[in-house]
């Protein structure tokens, strides 16, 4: 990667951590579980839908996923 894209990454990287956090993190491990709980926190639910199936007896409320 050339040097001026690593600098505007690394640029980039510092004010997304401090949009999210006050203080820095550990690793850059620890930064990216920060990440990815969040998006699972934020897209949870987005691909579920609700689905009634009726039978002949009883309606059953079911939660399908959209792949």
């Amino acid at each position: 990667m050339p040097p001026e894209l690593t600098e505007v990454q690394q640029h980039l990287d510092k004010a997304v951590d401090q949009a999210y956090r006050s203080q820095p993190f550990a690793s850059e491990a620890k930064r990216i579980e920060f990440f990815f709980e969040l998006y699972d926190k934020y897209t949870a639910g987005i691909f579920v839908r609700d689905k009634t199936i009726k039978s002949k007896n009883k309606t059953i409320d079911q939660k399908s996923i959209l792949l």
